[in-house]
């Protein structure tokens, strides 16, 4: 997985001089406005709400306390911070982190000592070729952030295996949720292997060919000042910042990607 947050941190700017939107809105759950503004999320990403838009997401996908909510490929615990607080008292947080023992101590760790803030988390891991340990039908949301591009990478194969387990996961009536990086839907589909961009339309022919209905999209975590061009793909531009000092006050300009904001639902 990677790292998201450390390249905030070397720009050496105050978090305090960026402008984070309000966390309320008119379909804003109360303990998820709890949670954002619980001052044990660390200021790096705290910083990242303006561009992720949590608040707003999570409205989107329609994630309550009391609801059974699985995250896929969890990395370094950004929505963690946000999902299992708002669940810990009423409701479940399921991780999957991927099938592999770097991934799941990765996550163990990051959890750790944290029971008062995080609760304990269900801990499925995502494997490839053995099946699903979460309980068939027993989940509400099924949420991924940024790692259907991951999936894609990997190979056909991956992606149908890990969308068949989401469908499989979720109760009749739950919602899949799938934010990631925009490949507009006129450029090669081969960008979808190298650049970390994908087309909405590919997440949408996965989603149905594993039994979901698509439902529709958000515009909140969209960015047009992403040109979908850059010499390291979406990895150019923060967090990442893979080109390091090289015209880095361009990309921090431009923000982080374009995203699209997709909800499925499964009948």
């Amino acid at each position: 997985m990677r790292q998201l947050y450390h390249a905030l941190l070397a720009t050496g700017l105050a978090v305090s001089a960026i402008a984070v939107p309000a966390v309320t809105s008119a379909k804003t759950d109360p303990a998820v406005v709890k949670a954002l503004t619980d001052t044990r999320r660390s200021e790096a990403n705290r910083a990242r709400d303006v561009y992720r838009h949590p608040a707003e997401t999570l409205a989107f996908f329609d994630v309550h306390p009391g609801q059974t909510v699985a995250e896929f490929y969890p990395g370094g615990g950004w929505y963690t911070e946000v999902l299992a607080p708002m669940l810990k008292d009423k409701g479940h947080y399921v991780a999957i982190p991927p099938a592999t023992e770097k991934s799941v101590a990765a996550f163990a760790k990051f959890v750790e000592g944290k029971q008062t803030w995080l609760g304990t988390p269900q801990v499925a891991p995502f494997s490839a070729t053995a099946a699903s340990t979460i309980a068939p039908g027993s989940v509400d949301r099924l949420l991924t952030f940024r790692n259907v591009h991951n999936l894609i990478m990997a190979g056909d194969a991956t992606v149908a295996k890990a969308f068949g387990d989401f469908h499989a996961a979720l109760k009749p009536g739950g919602i899949l949720g799938v934010v990631d990086h925009r490949l507009p839907e006129d450029k090669d589909s081969a960008l979808e292997k190298s650049s970390g961009y994908i087309k909405k339309s590919t997440v949408i022919r996965y989603a149905e060919a594993a039994g979901f209905k698509y439902v529709g999209e958000s515009p909140v975590n969209a960015n047009p000042k992403d040109t979908h061009d850059w010499p390291e793909g979406v990895w150019t531009l923060p967090p990442t910042y893979k080109l390091g000092d090289v015209d880095r006050a361009k990309y921090a300009a431009v923000g982080e990607s374009d995203r699209f904001t997709l909800k499925f639902v499964k009948p």
